[in-house]
């Protein structure tokens, strides 16, 4: 069992109804998805063509500050805002969306873009997906 899970396990109220899978994968799907994004800016910044990869760098660390406020977000239940969390995980979606297209555009010449974009992908179904399950 993963810590997010453990700490959704050990919360002491219900956590009205939230369906906990699909909020462990994606809190963790954005840990992922920050911490991909975090090396690949940094891969980035050692390759040799490093101006072109300006845009990518950037996005990267937008996409990786917007997945670790929302795993934060997620992490909280006391007092819970449903609208807050929706918006949180649509703007999350986005940042993962335009930093997957962004590396999936150099992902054949740099693979640790490759990578990133993949963890990106993931976090915005998982993003999704919780969406999809909030109703």
């Amino acid at each position: 069992m993963t810590v997010a899970a453990q700490m959704l396990a050990t919360y002491p109220k219900d956590l009205g109804g939230v369906d906990r899978d699909a909020l462990t994968a994606c809190i963790e799907a954005c840990v992922e998805c920050a911490q991909a994004c975090t090396a690949c800016a940094d891969a980035c910044l050692s390759e040799d063509m490093v101006a072109e990869l300006r845009t990518c760098i950037r996005t990267n660390l937008d996409c990786a500050d917007v997945c670790e406020a929302t795993g934060r977000v997620l992490s909280r239940h006391t007092g819970y805002d449903a609208n807050l969390t929706r918006a949180v995980l649509e703007a999350c979606a986005a940042a993962c969306r335009a930093c997957g297209d962004e590396c999936g555009r150099h992902a054949e010449m740099h693979e640790h873009c490759r990578i990133c974009a993949e963890a990106c992908r993931r976090c915005e179904q998982a993003c999704r997906a919780l969406i999809d399950a909030l109703g």
